[in-house]
């Protein structure tokens, strides 16, 4: 199947042209537009290309540093289990780590436990 890059685009110029970008903090989970990517890039497959993301840093309110969730259990020492978002089993891919533009973020969704955090923040700084 091939992927739309052509309508992405188009829905990306409309996210840019946003004037605002919500209020957000680190430890939240958000509905994020990461859009259509090239190869093993994790795509938006939710509504508007979005999929959930942890804020992992909050830089300035235009940008910030998220980590994608994925429902897919696999062991590998680039996911990370969670925990239950919504009423499903997530895990974060520290591997997919990305800088975005807030004007990406929507909905809040959940705010991560502390100690959930620091050892996913732990686990990104020895992968690095």
């Amino acid at each position: 199947m091939r992927k739309d890059f052509d309508g992405w685009n188009e829905e990306k110029k409309a996210i840019d042209e946003h004037a605002h970008a919500p209020l957000y903090h680190e430890r939240e989970i958000r509905w994020c537009r990461l859009g259509i990517n090239i190869g093993f890039e994790q795509d938006g497959t939710g509504p508007g290309r979005s999929r959930p993301a942890l804020i992992l840093k909050a830089f300035s309110r235009s940008v910030c540093l998220v980590v994608p969730l994925t429902t897919s259990v696999k062991k590998n020492p680039y996911y990370i289990p969670i925990g239950a978002v919504g009423e499903r089993a997530a895990s974060v891919i520290i591997s997919q780590l990305r800088l975005v533009d807030t004007k990406r973020l929507e909905q809040k969704i959940t705010t991560l436990d502390k100690k959930t955090f620091m050892h996913i923040r732990k686990a990104v700084k020895d992968m690095l």
